[in-house]
């Protein structure tokens, strides 16, 4: 074969290609089945008169670039944390590990929560928590940060993909005890992917 290092390049971009596709349509999924709970009146987070005639949230534009694969690292066991809340109450979460990764050639880290509560919700039990803020707050986000759920992963890596941040119910409602982001979980830049906010 005379040309093998463009043969490859094809391919390569090819793959890429369809990567992208994958990625669009996961999050394009992951909108809807949000969408459809939020235009559900038993379980939507929106008051009565906001379901009516819902369309769906606002969201950025999906960017591939805010999901990035990040180093996964245990903590020790029965390391808690005490979260406030928008209510004013307190629960207690496990610092379960950190999610060490690169942006734009900077390294960050993340905290992720596993939830102590004795009930969780069917479908959960495998997942961990991730409140986080970032520069986008209070402009385009929620002003009180956002969340992302995650699963355990079997390695020693694990995918966040920021394109999944939705805002926590109480940006909504005042009937929900949401736990505020702890500062170590502060993001120094925007994050202009997931759920937008508007009142």
């Amino acid at each position: 074969m005379r040309h093998p290092f463009l043969l490859v390049s094809l391919l390569l971009l090819a793959y890429t290609g369809l990567s992208a596709q994958s990625h669009k349509r996961s999050i394009k999924t992951f909108q809807k089945e949000l969408d459809q709970s939020y235009a559900d009146p038993s379980s939507s987070p929106l008051p009565p008169d906001k379901i009516n005639g819902f369309e769906g949230l606002p969201y950025f534009p999906i960017d591939e670039h805010y999901q990035v694969t990040a180093k996964f690292q245990k903590l020790p066991e029965n390391s808690i944390y005490t979260f406030q809340t928008s209510d004013k109450r307190l629960r207690d979460y496990e610092r379960y590990a950190l999610a060490v990764f690169s942006l734009d050639g900077q390294e960050y880290q993340l905290t992720l929560y596993k939830s102590t509560a004795k009930k969780i919700t069917p479908g959960y039990e495998n997942s961990l928590f991730l409140p986080f803020t970032d520069q986008s707050n209070g402009k385009e986000t929620y002003g009180g940060g956002r969340y992302m759920d995650v699963k355990i992963p079997e390695g020693e890596t694990i995918v966040l993909d920021f394109n999944r941040a939705y805002n926590p119910y109480c940006a909504y409602s005042d009937r929900y005890s949401c736990p505020i982001p702890p500062k170590e979980n502060d993001l120094p830049f925007a994050i202009p992917v997931g759920v937008k906010y508007e009142k």
